[in-house]
């Protein structure tokens, strides 16, 4: 009789359709086409997570121009003059302040003027 190493292929296809739970027809139930989907799924997780960063500092900058803009200051200007009067402040944490505190931004933006 032939070993066909039945224990460790079940528990393979398993681990392959339990990832796939909650996909369309056929991508959650047939092996093959599952596994396709959950390694492009997998791919695509990778390059998200990579991603996210760049999606999180675009929305910080949109956040501190519109604040910026209503203190009559672009957002170039605003980092810059907060950078000439040495305000180490990150984006997130100004992005941050644009919308929880717009007096303090307020503050912010006369500092980065240069009053």
């Amino acid at each position: 009789m032939r070993a066909r190493n039945n224990p460790a292929s079940k528990r393979r296809r398993k681990k392959i359709l339990s990832r796939a739970k909650g996909f369309y027809g056929g991508r959650s139930k047939l092996t093959r086409t599952a596994k396709e989907t959950v390694h492009r799924s997998l791919a695509y997780a990778y390059k998200s997570r990579r991603l996210r960063k760049r999606d999180f500092r675009a929305l910080w900058i949109v956040r501190i121009n519109a604040a910026a803009r209503i203190f009559g200051m672009s957002y170039s200007a605003f980092m810059n003059g907060l950078k000439k009067q040495k305000i180490v402040l990150d984006r997130k944490s100004l992005a941050y302040v644009a919308v929880a505190d717009r007096q303090t931004f307020g503050r912010l933006a006369e500092v980065a003027k240069g009053k």
